[in-house]
């Protein structure tokens, strides 16, 4: 098989911390993948047969409930990895949340079949997969702290903040109905929290993104 340089490309720009003879032998073994926004790379219920590394976009994990919608989890951008797909497949259990695209993204799969050499032949592999389970577990947790212990302005001012800090922009091309989602609220709660938070001078609300002001 042929290395790819496409994917070999994305790698050195996305995840410098992968050697270069794993980064060589991921661009030979993965298959590049382009997902349109919208489109859901992972269901709950499903096996997985691939684990994700993203290089272009952003993703959406999530849990899908029977009768209470989406709760949401947290965002994979470039150089971020699906954990829990990989918790998945080294337990050979079905996914247990959801994964969506938010913006057309392009992603590296990797088949399942290579994880365990992966985990036994790569040194910085192995190092990336802790590092991503810490990571996600952080965000996990840190969803789940807001969701107990602050009011739902806290949670909504803290959202936006993280929003434009993740997204390296004060402009966020969110709807009312998009926060909502994430946040397990309302569009009528968040558009009347945004309003007063406007009146605060802490946003300001445009007809097509809002607007962070203050940090």
């Amino acid at each position: 098989m042929e290395q790819q340089p496409d994917i070999l490309a994305y790698l050195k720009a996305h995840f410098p911390l992968l050697d270069n003879e794993l980064q060589e032998h991921l661009s030979v073994i993965g298959s590049l993948k382009s997902v349109a926004a919208g489109e859901v790379l992972m269901k709950q219920g499903q096996y997985i047969k691939f684990t994700v590394l993203v290089l272009e976009g952003r993703i959406k994990l999530y849990r899908e409930g029977e009768d209470l919608g989406e709760f949401f989890m947290y965002y994979l951008e470039p150089g971020d990895a699906c954990a829990i797909s990989m918790v998945c497949i080294a337990a050979g259990k079905e996914s247990e949340v959801m994964a969506k695209a938010v913006e057309d993204s392009v992603v590296l799969m990797i088949p399942v079949q290579h994880m365990e050499s992966l985990m036994k032949d790569y040194k910085s592999w192995y190092q990336f997969v802790i590092e991503s389970y810490r990571s996600r577990f952080e965000e996990v947790l840190n969803v789940l702290d807001s969701t107990v212990f602050k009011s739902m302005d806290e949670r909504l001012l803290s959202y936006i903040r993280e929003q434009s800090r993740q997204l390296h922009t004060r402009e966020l091309k969110l709807t009312h109905q998009e926060i909502a989602t994430d946040l397990h609220s309302s569009r009528e709660v968040i558009s009347r929290l945004l309003k007063k938070m406007e009146q605060k001078g802490l946003v300001k609300l445009n007809r097509s993104y809002i607007e962070v002001l203050a940090d």
